[in-house]
């Protein structure tokens, strides 16, 4: 199979996040993704695009989210880049921790983790977050 490339370029709106599941359906259905990974990778691409609109970019219009979905062949790899100030995971309060069980968010790098095969996130040189998620086929 040839390597195909999806690239996106969307506004920081909430309304973004559905435009880039779409895509992501439309990702999965391409490359005959079980039901199962379909319905993983729809979750991880809500996570991490919910996060770079809201945490990123803070709902900022003019800011926008880059998301790419590469079909390499054996695996699919997603990234989403924002333009905001960053973050370390490793700061973000474990959402399993009894203390945060009620809490109604902060599980969305937990889902990513869960629903990818890897995640990673670097700071762009010029400037922003980008997380990349790695889905084996």
């Amino acid at each position: 199979m040839t390597d195909e490339t999806t690239e996106l370029v969307l506004p920081s709106r909430v309304e973004s996040i559905a435009e880039a599941a779409a895509a992501a359906d439309e990702v999965a259905r391409r490359l005959a993704l079980s039901e199962e990974a379909a319905y993983g990778l729809d979750l991880a691409v809500r996570e991490a695009v919910t996060n770079a609109v809201l945490h990123g970019n803070k709902q900022d219009a003019r800011l926008s989210v880059e998301i790419t979905f590469a079909d390499t062949g054996a695996q699919l790899v997603v990234t989403v880049r924002d333009r905001g100030a960053g973050f370390d995971p490793a700061h973000v309060a474990d959402p399993t921790d009894p203390q945060n069980l009620l809490k109604a968010s902060g599980r969305g790098i937990l889902f990513m983790r869960s629903f990818m095969d890897e995640v990673e996130w670097t700071r762009h040189p010029e400037g922003g977050t980008v997380v990349r998620m790695t889905k084996k086929k």
